[in-house]
């Protein structure tokens, strides 16, 4: 078994990379929303042959890729505040009729940032408690409104803890609601009753994944390295 030491040392996926992973899951002709952090980066990737449409909560519809540095309009941010590329065909409305969209069903997938993922798909991703700071924001809104929730972070915390657990000691965001994680070491689907390692990063085996994961996974007969 390799050591907790020596897997820390291990070159892990860049954010990017997660981001373009998760891009591949997006149907054609999705209405997507996403969150905060590595979320952000999947707008820069839109799988070749298929139309996304990416959702802001600040009031946008079908926006397109983080601009590129000069080219930044200081009306057309997302939601971590990056700016973005215009696009043909964008809408613009106020907050609540992005919010009214999200809570009447219309967005098909969010794609959001975690700071813990259960078995179950239970997620934990408004408050650290060892900071007693947090803030809701649309997170739970998009949990339980969108038709469903890939999470897209890293595997650990900076602390090498799993963020992927048997069951959430943080305040819950949402139960059940994440159906896929993509983290920089895996992809791994969720049923609502237990976790199937589908895909390592390259140069990681299952039993080192499963080394850095708190709750226990079913490796998958087909387990491969990530495709791009």
């Amino acid at each position: 078994m390799t050591s907790l030491e020596e897997l820390a040392e291990k070159d892990r996926l860049p954010r990017e990379i997660v981001a373009m992973r998760v891009a591949k899951e997006l149907p054609d002709g999705a209405y997507v929303n996403l969150g905060i952090g590595i979320p952000t980066l999947v707008s820069s990737f839109v799988p070749e042959g298929r139309t996304v449409y990416y959702h802001s909560e600040s009031g946008i519809l079908n926006c397109g890729p983080i601009a590129e540095e000069g080219e930044e309009d200081i009306d057309l941010i997302n939601a971590g505040g990056q700016y973005l590329q215009s696009v043909g065909g964008m809408s613009f409305f106020d907050s609540a009729e992005a919010f009214a969209m999200i809570r009447g069903g219309h967005v098909d997938v969010t794609v959001l940032g975690s700071h813990q993922v259960s078995a179950t798909g239970d997620l934990a991703n408004w408050m650290l408690p060892q900071r007693g700071v947090g803030n809701v924001g649309g997170a739970m809104d998009l949990a339980a409104g969108a038709a469903g929730v890939i999470v897209a972070m890293e595997h650990t915390d900076r602390q090498g803890n799993p963020k992927i657990v048997e069951e959430c000691t943080f305040p819950l965001t949402g139960k059940g609601c994440a159906y896929l994680i993509v983290t920089d070491l895996a992809v791994i689907e969720c049923d609502g009753k237990g976790l199937t390692l589908l895909e390592v990063a390259p140069g990681w085996t299952p039993e080192e994944v499963q080394q850095l994961t708190g709750a226990k996974l079913t490796i998958s007969p087909d387990v491969k390295e990530f495709e791009l």
